[in-house]
């Protein structure tokens, strides 16, 4: 009777990630018998036994051990213990990003065409030289144009990443365009595939630059390598499928140049719809000046904090290339004041790491940060310069911010320090109740995505001074 009892009893169980789990009972020659569960799509349609250590080999039997079910098209394009290991947001941008990278390796065949018959292949008057030269001279100039691109805007990138993934994209259609349109003006050939090439090289380094800042944003267990490889394996596959589908498609578009135009034309449209779709799927965690003006905004409206599948829902992708320089942080102290008197009037009601200075003409706010601020005290700084924005905007706002703005419309009574001494008291206030909402809503503040300058100062504070 114990026996019956011990072959009923579930021993163990066992399951992989977030799969469905398995039980384990012991069968009646004292193996263990695993249940199959919701393993049948692995291709096992029956529980199956494992032998003992020290059992005849011979015996017939099933699998000596449950291996983990990575296989199938799981296995070698999701990375390891998806979806757990990636954030929520991977797979419908993953989808979207492959839909426009397919569309994107069409319109590049078309291109590709096209330089290859501008350069002179299939022309019996075409030289070697003539073709190699070409070829230098527009790979000189995407060279240099990638090395200036990268210094000029390079550690902006990850500011907005998704502004600038989307640009990517949009200015690689533009040089594809450029080459296609090459070998109708033979005369304009070498300038015009060489501006195509400076584009597409600005397009490697914007487009590259801005995976790696998504991978770190969809990486949730150190896997930044497994995924940026699996994203890596996934564009192969669909290179690959483009690459076929092409050997089909320029054959049936090469004797006639309008419906290859055409062609390229609604690749282009459906790549840049997936490329908007991709980046609006994207729900970053983190607060550029973006998601922050617009989660501030509606705080100061609304009292509530949108969380960040709202904020990233409303926030613009068209903008944040050149963003206006209302605000600025980590500004050198010198380029503020120039006498004691100056730097007396600037320091005097700032008893937080930074100090603010306000241009009410301009609307424009200058940050300069203390040697010790922190990723905190970052992100007050910003929301004091941004809250300062909002007295000369439109909509409701506290009763505090509401009486600091009808000053301020009022005309020049009070100097701009006035204001900035005097929104530093209601920030006091205000920013612990933003900061824990912030929290609770779902945003990591721990870091952030504010486009910060390197320089830093130290001045003479009050004892008050906090260091966040």
């Amino acid at each position: 009777m114990a026996d019956d009892v011990g072959l009923e009893t579930q021993l163990c169980s066992e399951q992989f990630g977030s799969g469905e789990a398995r039980g384990c009972r012991a069968a009646a020659d004292g193996s263990l018998q695993w249940e199959v569960g919701g393993w049948r799509w692995w291709g096992l349609s029956r529980a199956f036994t494992v032998k003992p250590e020290g059992r005849d080999a011979g015996e017939v039997g099933a699998p000596r051990a449950a291996s983990p079910p990575l296989s199938g098209l799981q296995a070698v394009f999701l990375p390891q213990g998806f979806p757990d290991s990636v954030s929520p947001d991977y797979l419908p941008y993953q989808l979207w990003d492959s839909v426009q990278a397919f569309a994107s390796s069409l319109s590049g065949s078309l291109a590709t065409q096209a330089v290859l018959l501008g350069i002179g292949v299939g022309n019996a008057k075409a030289t070697v030289s003539a073709a190699t030269a070409t070829w230098l001279v527009k790979d000189s100039t995407g060279m240099l144009g990638r090395i200036v691109f990268a210094w000029w805007k390079g550690s902006k990138l990850d500011c907005n990443a998704k502004q600038w993934r989307l640009f990517a994209d949009i200015l690689n259609d533009v040089a594809m365009f450029l080459e296609i349109m090459a070998p109708v003006y033979p005369i304009c050939f070498t300038m015009t595939v060489s501006t195509s090439n400076l584009a597409k090289c600005i397009v490697s380094v914007a487009g590259g630059a801005t995976r790696a800042a998504l991978t770190v944003h969809q990486a949730r267990r150190n896997n930044m390598a497994d995924v940026s490889a699996k994203d890596s394996s996934q564009e192969t596959l669909v290179n690959l499928a483009g690459l076929l589908v092409s050997l089909l498609m320029l054959p049936l578009v090469s004797g006639c140049p309008g419906f290859s135009l055409g062609c390229f034309f609604f690749l282009t449209a459906l790549h840049i719809y997936a490329n908007y779709r991709a980046v609006r799927s994207l729900v970053m965690e983190t607060l550029n000046e973006g998601r922050l003006r617009l989660v501030l905004k509606h705080y100061l409206q609304r009292g509530e904090v949108l969380d960040p599948t709202a904020a990233n829902r409303m926030e613009p992708l068209w903008t944040g290339f050149w963003p206006a320089p209302s605000l600025s942080l980590g500004v050198p102290l010198h380029r503020l004041v120039s006498s004691v008197f100056e730097l007396q009037q600037l320091v005097e009601g700032h008893q937080e790491p930074y100090l603010l200075c306000w241009d009410q003409s301009r609307n424009q706010v200058q940050v300069v940060l203390n040697q010790k601020a922190g990723p905190k005290t970052v992100l007050r700084a910003a929301t004091h310069g941004l809250m300062l924005g909002a007295l000369q905007g439109d909509g409701p706002l506290p009763a505090e911010l509401e009486e600091l703005r009808n000053q301020v419309r009022a005309g020049p009574k009070k100097e701009s320090w006035v204001i900035v001494k005097e929104t530093h008291q209601v920030l006091d206030m205000l920013f612990p109740k933003f900061l824990k909402g912030l929290q609770d809503a779902g945003w990591k503040t721990e870091k952030h995505q504010l486009e910060v300058d390197e320089w830093r100062a130290t001045w003479l504070l009050s004892p008050e001074k906090k260091v966040l």
